[in-house]
């Protein structure tokens, strides 16, 4: 099947918002008919962490929704949406598939990441915690403009700036989340690569 698994014509029509910081969040933008397929094919991922995509096993579903995510297409709207010159930037991706209870806390994305884009693949999300607030400061994740459940299929796209706060509610168990960034330059996403592999690698030791 050739159809595509994203839904670019209703992200480019979906409103990015200025409060706190400039965001847009699309729910469904994984096709509904599409989403049972990349969800069986998600990478296992059985600790917690993010997890650089050339170190884990995945299907040909995962793969093609990696590809579009990541094609031109894709890229055209999202630099187009934010105002920012995504042209020879290049692109990182990681997945992560289990929470910590410390995961979470109030922080911002490296200044090396210019756009961070976030597409959640769980089922129905019923749990207070792990739900993620875009929040007004550093010091209280209470004070938030949206929050939001880390259900199957959601995309959450963000322009990263000093203020561009977010965190969630402490939670354990599986959430699993696909992260995008276009980044600076090339030397990031090997330095990050890098360091993401040696952090699932000594991982990799510990017991589950």
């Amino acid at each position: 099947m050739n159809a595509s698994l994203i839904d670019l014509a209703a992200l480019e029509a979906a409103p990015v918002k200025q409060d706190p910081f400039p965001y847009l969040v699309l729910p469904s933008f994984i096709r509904p008919e599409a989403v049972n397929g990349v969800e069986a094919d998600y990478p296992r991922v059985d600790k917690p962490g993010s997890f650089p995509l050339p170190i884990l096993n995945y299907g040909p579903q995962f793969k093609k929704l990696i590809d579009e995510i990541c094609g031109p297409e894709m890229t055209e709207v999202v630099a187009h949406k934010f105002g920012i010159d995504l042209k020879d930037r290049p692109t990182m991706v990681t997945a992560r598939g289990q929470c910590r209870p410390t995961d979470g806390k109030i922080h911002t994305d490296s200044k090396t990441k210019l756009i961070t884009v976030l597409i959640y693949m769980n089922g129905k999300w019923e749990a207070p915690g792990g739900r993620l607030r875009l929040l007004r400061s550093p010091n209280n994740l209470h004070d938030y403009a949206e929050e939001l459940p880390p259900e199957q299929g959601t995309i959450l796209i963000f322009k990263n700036q000093p203020n561009a706060w977010h965190g969630h509610e402490s939670f354990s168990g599986e959430r699993r989340a696909i992260q995008l960034n276009w980044v600076t330059d090339h030397s990031v996403v090997w330095r990050e690569q890098l360091r993401h592999e040696i952090s699932a690698f000594f991982k990799n030791l510990l017991p589950c």
